[in-house]
């Protein structure tokens, strides 16, 4: 969080973010005028940056870097290495997903979750949009609320989304996708569905950005970084899927008995059409 927040960070609380970056040990014994006398700051300085970073206050960010001490195993993303062997190449790969999930839980603020999951299940239609890569974030949640007879809609057509953008009302939820949080697209459309007084909900990587800033909840996810050949947007992508499965088990949830009688239905009807599929083939052979 500190790393990835740092660059954002106005200058005396950039001070004590590297302080605490590069001794740890030292930040999570001090109080809070102890480490503003130790970074040259301000006590006031101090609580001020809990605030940058979403914390309730100092006590919870000692807690989380004393957390982080704790954690003996290698951690950092890796990419793989010219004639990897794919014995090592599983391992980095497994270790890069399990580790951006990890992240993603630290750091994902439950308030906010629990105002998602309340807007989705309250929501007349539910609109995800994505660019790219976060498309496919799109299309996956749309495919899974689906399934929870939830009204939803996905374009990656950037026309498309503004026109269903253009005729939101406040009984509908517009939800933008975007790990960088730069999307100029999603950024757009966010602000046309805050016109029209719709719910708005973003996904992006940690941290203050375009398009967290045109929604009304803002969820993040791990913020790893990539490297030569995607390794860590790779992560970061699983994150994101991780984090709409979360939301549709908690929307499910509130709605149990009718979640698992929709999710049966679905299974159901897939079944029957797989099932009359194989019916023609074998019809067709004969």
């Amino acid at each position: 969080m500190l790393r990835e927040m740092r660059t954002n960070l106005p200058t005396s609380e950039k001070k004590i973010a590297d302080f605490m970056i590069e001794h740890p040990e030292i930040a999570i014994s001090c109080t809070t005028q102890q480490l503003a006398e130790k970074s040259q700051t301000s006590g006031a300085a101090v609580i001020r940056l809990c605030k940058s970073l979403g914390l309730k206050g100092f006590q919870e960010l000692k807690l989380r870097v004393a957390g982080d001490l704790q954690k003996h195993e290698d951690t950092g993303y890796r990419d793989i290495s010219p004639n990897e062997s794919l014995e090592t190449i599983l391992k980095k790969m497994t270790s890069n997903s399990i580790q951006a999930l990890r992240e993603t839980a630290d750091i994902l603020n439950l308030q906010e979750v629990h105002r998602a999951t309340k807007a989705l299940y309250e929501a007349r239609t539910i609109h995800f949009f994505g660019v790219g890569s976060s498309a496919i974030i799109a299309q996956d949640a749309q495919q899974k609320f689906m399934r929870l007879n939830k009204n939803v809609t996905t374009f990656s057509d950037v026309h498309m989304a503004a026109m269903v953008a253009a005729n939101v009302t406040e009984d509908d939820v517009v939800f933008g996708i975007s790990f960088s949080g730069q999307t100029k697209e999603v950024v757009n459309v966010l602000e046309l569905a805050n016109r029209n007084r719709a719910k708005t909900i973003s996904l992006t990587r940690y941290g203050q950005s375009p398009v967290s800033s045109q929604a009304g909840i803002n969820l993040c996810s791990s913020a790893s970084k990539e490297s030569i050949f995607r390794s860590g947007a790779t992560s970061s992508r699983l994150a994101q899927l991780h984090i709409i499965d979360i939301l549709l088990m908690c929307v499910a949830t509130f709605q149990y008995d009718e979640s698992i009688k929709r999710l049966d239905q679905t299974r159901e009807a897939i079944k029957f059409i797989q099932g009359n599929e194989y019916k023609q083939q074998r019809a067709g052979r004969y």
